[in-house]
This record gives structure tokens, sequence and C-alpha cells, in this order.
């Protein structure tokens, strides 16, 4: 299944993200691959595009974005905090790691059910 994770305007955010998942235990061997903008914005990270293959990468990933979420100042703003899959975008940044885990599974199922992931 193919996630992004969106700046949401903060690039910085998401540079810092992508940094904590290659130094989770367990969600380093993820595929993360940073999305940079083009035209104007070239060179400016948009997003982290991340498979999740397995419930083992979805666990993983869920518990290390919930966790990284911990780290981060309350003042900051909502940079990584929207994932995109297919056609839906949703607000992760309130979920716990056991909901986002619930979230991923869902989206993996219904794209399992209509022949994409």
């Amino acid at each position: 299944m193919h996630i992004q994770v969106l700046a949401g305007g903060d690039e910085r955010a998401l540079s810092d993200l992508h940094s904590w998942l290659g130094r989770d235990p367990g969600a380093k061997g993820l595929p993360v691959r940073p999305v940079t903008g083009d035209g104007p914005t070239m060179g400016v990270l948009e997003a982290l595009d991340v498979i999740l293959s397995n419930a083992t990468g979805i666990a993983n990933f869920a518990l290390a974005y919930a966790t990284w979420r911990t780290t981060r100042p309350t003042s900051t703003g909502g940079g990584a905090r929207t994932l995109v899959h297919g056609d839906s975008t949703i607000d992760i940044g309130h979920l716990s790691a056991e909901e986002l885990a619930e979230l991923l599974r869902r989206l993996h199922r219904d794209g399992e059910d209509t022949g994409t992931s």
C-alpha cells in the first residue's frame, strides 16, 4: 500500500519525521522516499512516500509516527499531519498509534477489494 504524508507547509516537520522513521527500530526498514516540488517550489520537501506492504509495516509506521508526534512541541503548526491514500485525504495528527494502525489496515483492505494498493 502506498501512502503519502504531506508537509502541510512545514518542510521542517516532514524532514524531522523522515529522519525519525530512519532511526526508529521498527520503521527504519520501511521504504520511505522524500518527494520534492517541481516548478517554483523545486527542491522543497512536499511529502514522504511510504510503502506499507504488511501488517507489521503498518503497525511499525503507526507506532513510530505517533511516538514522533509526541516529541513535537504543541505550539508548532500542523506539519506532517495529512495522509493521502488514493482519493482519501485524512488528518492523522490527532490519532493514537492504535487508531492510526486501524485506519491504515482499513485503507489497505479497501485497496485490496478494489484491486489497488
